[in-house]
C-alpha cells in the first residue's frame, strides 16, 4: 500500500539543516535521498533522516549494526517497520508540522511574577521566560535557512505549565525570526505539542518515525 504522505524532500532537508544549526552539531550532507548528521552525543551518535521509504532507506537499515544511529523518516511507524531488519526498533514517532503564514490569535499576556529574555544577537536566537527567582520556566529557540524559520527545543518547566507560556515563547520567537527575514514555520512535535501549536494555526504536515538499534 502506498504512503499517504509525500513530504517534499527540500522542506525536510531544510529542516534537517536548521535542526542541526540549532543543536550545533555538523552540517548534514546527503546519503542515498536523505540527510546525514554526525551528532556526536552518547545515545545519538549519528542520524539519518529520509523525506520519505525508498531503496535507499532498505539499503542503509540493512548496513548499519551498530546502535545508537536515529534513522527516521517522514512516514508511519507501521509502513517503516516492514522496511527494516529485526535488530531496529520503532520509537515514539513525532510529528512534522508547518506554518506557512503567521501564527493565528494574539500572544498570551505574561503572568505576573514572570520576565522575558530575548537573545536575538546569537547564532541561534533563543527565547526564556524566567520566574521570579531567576530560573527557567519555559524555553525555546529557532534556527533561520532562506526564508524558513526552524522552531526547537521549545520547553516549559512542570512547575510553570498552564498559564500560556509556551504560546508566549512561540510568538515571541516568531516575531524574532521574522526580524531576521523568515516567513514560515518548521518543527517537530511531541503528541502533547502537536496540539498545542494547532491552536496556534500551526498544520500537521507528516509523521516522522524513528527507528533505533538498542545497546547494551
Amino acid at each position: 500500500m502506498s504512503s499517504p504522505y509525500h513530504a517534499d524532500p527540500l522542506l525536510v532537508a531544510t529542516w534537517v539543516k536548521g535542526w542541526a544549526i540549532s543543536r550545533e552539531v555538523a552540517p548534514p550532507v546527503s546519503v542515498y535521498d536523505g540527510s546525514h548528521v554526525t551528532v556526536g552525543w552518547p545515545a545519538q551518535l549519528a542520524r539519518y533522516v529520509f523525506p520519505h521509504l525508498s531503496d535507499g532507506y532498505k539499503e542503509l537499515a540493512a548496513t548499519i549494526h551498530e546502535p545508537f544511529i536515529h534513522l527516521k523518516v517522514l512516514d508511519d511507524p507501521e509502513e517503516a517497520r516492514a522496511w527494516l531488519p529485526s535488530r531496529w526498533v520503532i520509537q515514539e514517532p513525532g510529528h512534522m508540522m508547518v506554518c506557512p503564514v503567521p501564527m493565528t490569535g494574539v500572544a498570551p499576556t505574561l503572568p505576573d511574577g514572570y520576565t522575558v529574555d530575548i537573545q536575538d544577537e546569537i547564532t541561534v536566537p533563543l527565547v526564556r521566560i524566567l520566574a521570579a527567582d531567576g530560573t527557567t520556566a519555559a524555553a525555546g529557540r529557532i534556527a533561520l535557512v532562506d526564508d524558513y524559520i526552524i522552531y526547537d527545543r521549545i520547553e516549559t518547566h512542570p512547575d510553570h505549565r498552564r498559564r500560556g507560556l509556551a504560546s508566549l515563547v512561540m510568538y515571541t520567537l516568531q516575531q524574532t525570526g521574522f526580524a531576521k527575514g523568515g516567513s514560515k514555520g518548521i518543527l517537530v512535535a511531541t503528541a502533547a505539542g502537536r496540539a498545542l501549536y494547532t491552536t496556534l494555526g500551526w498544520k500537521f504536515y507528516a509523521p516522522l518515525t524513528t527507528a533505533i538499534i538498542p545497546g547494551e
